[in-house]
C-alpha cells in the first residue's frame, strides 16, 4: 500500500477506465476487479459512471474491499454546479461514498478551481467522500488551494510516464505528503514498451516493457493507473509491482525523459478541460 499523511492508503497500482463503457466496458472491469484490482479509476466526463458501477457490483468483491475514485470536471468548478454533481457521480455509480474525489483539472484561465476545492471539501464533510485530491495540478495552484483553504490534497493524479518522469514535481509531492498518482503510465501507447532500455531490462526480469516501466513507477512511490481489457495484460500489469529495479535500472529508465514528453501537450498552466 502507499499512504500519505493524510491517512490514505492506496494500493500500489489502479486500473483505469477511460473508453470503457457499455456491456463491454463492464466485462472489462468486472475481469480487472476479479484480476486482483482495488483500485479502480473513472471521472465524471468518462461517462461510464454506470458501467463502472455494474461492474464493482458483479465482481462479487466487497465494498469495502475496493477503493473507487472519480473526477469532478471544469464545467462544474463552482460551488454550486459542483454539490449535485458530486451527488450525481454517487448515484450513477450506485455507491453511498466515494474513496477519492479529484478536481480533474485546475482550468487557470476559469480561476474557479479553489471554489471547487471547497466543494469538495464540503462533500467530504458531508460524508459523501473519504479523501480528496487533484488531477494535472501544478505546484502554484496547489499552493493557492493551501493558502486559501488549509488544505492539501491527498493525491495529485498526473501525467507521468518513462518519457515524461516528473522528477521536480514528484519531489515536491513527498516533501509535502502528497501521492502521485500516474495517468497514461504507458504513455498512451506511442512505442514505449518496445523502447530499447525497457526491453534490455526486461528481458533481465523476464517480463516485457510494459512490466518494466509499471515497476519503475512502483520503485518511486509512484501509483501507475493502467489501462488494459485484455486479461492476461490486466494480470501481468497487476504482477509488475513485484518486480525489483535496480538503482541503475531506474536511472536508465528516468533517463528516457524528453523535453516534449507529454503525450498531447496538456499543459495545466495553460490547457482547460470542460
Amino acid at each position: 500500500m502507499v499512504t500519505n499523511d493524510s491517512s490514505l492508503s492506496l494500493p500500489p497500482i489502479g486500473f483505469g477506465t477511460v473508453h470503457l463503457d457499455g456491456a463491454a466496458g463492464v466485462e472489462t472491469m468486472t475481469s480487472a476487479i476479479q484480476t486482483g484490482y482495488r483500485l479502480i479509476d473513472t471521472a465524471y466526463n468518462y461517462e461510464n459512471e454506470g458501467a463502472v458501477g455494474v461492474a464493482l457490483r458483479d465482481s462479487g468483491v466487497p465494498r469495502e474491499e475496493l477503493t473507487v475514485t472519480s473526477k469532478l470536471p471544469g464545467r462544474f468548478h463552482k460551488f454550486d454546479l459542483a454539490r449535485p454533481r458530486i451527488e450525481e457521480s454517487l448515484y450513477r455509480l450506485s455507491v453511498d461514498y466515494l474513496d477519492l474525489l479529484l478536481i480533474h483539472w485546475p482550468n487557470p484561465n476559469q480561476d474557479l478551481y479553489v471554489e471547487a476545492w471547497q466543494a469538495l471539501i464540503d462533500a467530504r464533510d458531508r460524508g459523501l467522500v473519504r479523501h480528496i485530491g487533484v488531477s494535472n495540478f501544478l505546484p502554484a495552484h496547489i499552493e493557492r488551494l493551501e493558502k486559501e483553504t488549509g488544505e492539501l490534497p491527498a493525491v495529485n493524479q498526473i501525467e507521468l510516464h518513462p518519457y515524461f518522469p516528473q522528477q521536480e514535481l514528484v519531489e515536491w509531492h513527498d516533501a509535502r505528503g502528497i501521492i502521485t498518482e500516474a495517468w497514461s503510465p504507458l504513455s498512451n501507447g506511442r512505442g514505449l514498451v518496445e523502447e530499447p532500455t525497457l526491453v534490455e531490462i526486461g528481458q533481465r526480469h523476464g517480463v516485457g516493457g510494459g512490466e518494466v516501466a509499471l515497476a519503475w513507477h512502483h520503485a518511486r512511490g509512484i501509483v501507475p493507473i493502467p489501462r488494459s481489457t485484455k486479461p492476461e495484460r490486466q494480470k501481468s500489469n497487476l504482477n509488475a509491482v513485484n518486480i525489483e529495479l535496480s538503482a541503475e535500472e531506474i536511472a536508465a529508465i528516468t533517463a528516457l525523459g524528453r523535453h516534449d514528453g507529454r503525450i498531447k501537450n496538456q499543459d495545466p498552466a495553460v490547457y482547460e478541460e470542460f
